[in-house]
């Protein structure tokens, strides 16, 4: 047991590290709506193929992507990509350095992204405090849900009467007060 465990912690750090990229963010999100090829991606975000193809291919290797399909082009094979968005970053065991990295990497991203804000209504919230266990479990529910429903609901860019958002949330526990099992939130079944 305790060798799956480990296991599953050098994962989840593998995994972190690997996003831990503006642009795989970037990938992360756009693959997340449809599945698209190195091509695809390249022309999407304006970098070249090779770095698209690099990108993909380090998230697919650490589990973040999956093939969808394979089609035969010029004498090759282009695979078309799909983030799996169910599936949520675990960060357990993972250093504080490489937990730094990630949230660096989605600083840079949400500047990037409120570069294009568009006028209307947003919401931003930021909060360093002591609250009831059970506050906490329920606010880390919601924040949960509202990720699931978003992932879910994503739609390939330019998609007649959808919305162009951007959604952003980091939630943890902080050292001073209760921790470990005291304060461990498991999503409901519906959302796992």
């Amino acid at each position: 047991m305790a060798d799956q465990t480990g296991e599953a912690t050098a994962g989840a750090v593998a995994r972190l590290r690997a996003t831990a990229h503006p642009l795989r963010l970037r990938i992360l999100s756009l693959l997340t709506a449809e599945a698209m090829s190195a091509a695809d991606v390249a022309r999407a975000l304006g970098v070249t193929h090779a770095n698209a193809s690099y990108h993909l291919r380090v998230l697919h290797d650490i589990g973040e992507l999956v093939v969808e399909s394979e089609e035969k082009i010029r004498g090759g094979v282009a695979k078309r990509y799909r983030y799996d968005a169910t599936r949520d970053l675990p960060a357990q065991g993972a250093e504080v350095g490489d937990r730094i990295a990630y949230a660096r990497a989605t600083a840079v991203e949400v500047e990037r992204r409120l570069l294009d804000v568009a006028p209307g209504h947003s919401s931003s919230s930021d909060l360093e405090a002591w609250v009831p266990v059970e506050a906490w479990h329920r606010a880390v529910q919601l924040l949960h849900e509202a990720s699931h429903v978003l992932h879910a609901a994503a739609r390939p860019a330019g998609t007649p009467d959808t919305v162009h958002v951007s959604a952003t949330s980091t939630a943890f526990t902080m050292t001073g007060g209760l921790t470990g099992g005291a304060v461990r939130w498991t999503p409901s079944e519906e959302h796992r």
